[in-house]
């Protein structure tokens, strides 16, 4: 066979090469996508004052106690519309989930939650909450995410929630090393200097401490509407990821304050609103491929006295509705509403087991199925499977049986460029 003859010479390829380099460093360095740790499923938020060593284990019996009254777990999963089959599945695992890791992720809170103390009563706080968070981590009892809320960078909160933030970082970096799971958020957030100017602050404090450039990660909130479209026509929230590189770990978005800005009604102000699904649509680009997670909003209808069930129903459809939608992690603010999240997020996870596993031991084994995946399906298939491990959904021995698969082989198969790199 003669050799092919190219037209292209070496020196047109070098010209590609040099056209396309500033490309190659940013994709290399501004999308370096999800790196296959563990993101929670959900994001509890209690007034900083209120958090004590045992709050989790608190959270976790009282949620165990308001299921038990309603008639338990089953009754609890079939009140979310899931058949006996999967009621049973789901409902031991919920149970075992509020004895074992009630709460994912904890956000002690120093902004909405908090108010205005004055500084001796916040300074105190400050202090006493990392403290607290330092004991929990040392006697195991924290949840594996934990973290402030401080107040915002406008000019009225500015000083304050820097205040906050220095003290309980200073707090926890003096008593030791810092938790694994250590989470900042910055809320209220209009524009991209005010993420420049968290940026500066978290490096400064990397610097005083002796930290690693990188260790204080944050979450940004999307609270107000100016963050999805600027002043000059653009969308800054896009801006972010590219202004400060690998610092942001999160967009939560926030649901009563960004419709307010948007003066909708009180009576109309939730996750599902047209003006909520724009904003976390534009979110959810704005992100791809950054590796910055996505979070959705809470709602306020609270599972307490004669409101339990409908409450129940109306949080695990707004559960499921975010998973659906790409959103795996949502806000929970109050005990009872633990059993709805894990019991519909377990569900999620659990019904679609069967055919995402078959897939992927179809694609994996190369054999003829109804489906022919391409390798960004199996990705897909991967990671949703992976997720469900994560939480608690599924086990890896049904992964194993199901899909033939590994957690590793599992873990490369959802992110293969992480793969590739560890084993560079």
């Amino acid at each position: 066979m003669a050799a092919p003859k190219f037209s292209l010479s070496a020196g047109d390829l070098a010209h590609i090469d040099g056209q396309l380099a500033a490309t190659d460093r940013l994709l290399e360095q501004n999308y370096p996508g999800d790196d296959g740790s563990r993101q929670p499923v959900h994001t509890v938020y209690v007034p900083a004052d209120r958090f004590t060593p045992s709050l989790a284990a608190d959270w976790g019996a009282q949620a165990t106690a308001t299921a038990e009254a309603h008639g338990g777990f089953g009754k609890l999963c079939e009140l979310l519309g899931q058949d006996a089959g999967l009621a049973q599945a789901v409902a031991g695992r919920v149970e075992a989930k509020l004895t074992n890791e009630p709460i994912e992720d904890l956000r002690l809170d120093f902004e909405d939650g908090f108010g205005d103390r004055g500084d001796d009563a916040e300074d105190a706080a400050a202090v006493a909450a990392a403290s607290a968070v330092a004991r929990a981590v040392a006697a195991g009892s924290a949840p594996p995410f934990i973290g402030i809320r401080f107040k915002c960078f406008e000019a009225p909160t500015r000083a304050r929630g820097l205040r906050t933030l220095d003290l309980f970082v200073s707090g926890l970096a003096a008593a030791g090393e810092l938790p694994d799971g250590l989470v900042l958020t910055l809320p209220k957030v209009t524009t991209v200097a005010q993420v420049q100017a968290m940026d500066y602050a978290v490096s400064r404090l990397e610097e005083i401490h002796g930290l690693a450039a990188g260790r204080l990660r944050f979450e940004v909130q999307v609270e107000t509407p100016q963050l999805i479209l600027g002043p000059d026509g653009t969308s800054p929230v896009a801006q972010l990821p590219h202004a400060v590189p690998g610092r942001i770990s999160g967009l939560h978005y926030g649901t009563y304050d960004y419709s307010a800005s948007l003066q909708i009604s009180a009576e109309y102000q939730s996750m599902e609103h047209p003006v909520a699904d724009f904003a976390k649509e534009v979110m959810q680009l704005a992100v791809a491929g950054t590796g910055i997670r996505l979070s959705d909003g809470s709602t306020n209808i609270i599972p307490v006295g004669d409101n339990v069930e409908n409450a129940w129903q109306l949080h695990g459809r707004l559960v499921r509705r975010s998973l659906e939608r790409g959103y795996y992690q949502g806000w929970d603010l109050h005990p009872a509403q633990l059993p709805s999240r894990f019991a519909a997020t377990y569900a999620f996870y659990r019904e679609g087991l069967p055919a995402a596993a078959a897939r992927l031991r179809n694609y994996v084994e190369r054999t003829e199925g109804g489906v022919m995946d391409e390798p960004a399906t199996a990705r897909a298939l991967a990671a949703f499977v992976l997720r469900g491990v994560q939480c608690g959904a599924v086990g890896a021995e049904e992964v194993q049986a199901l899909a033939g698969v590994g957690l590793p082989q599992l873990t490369a198969l959802a992110h293969p460029r992480l793969a590739t790199t560890s084993n560079s």
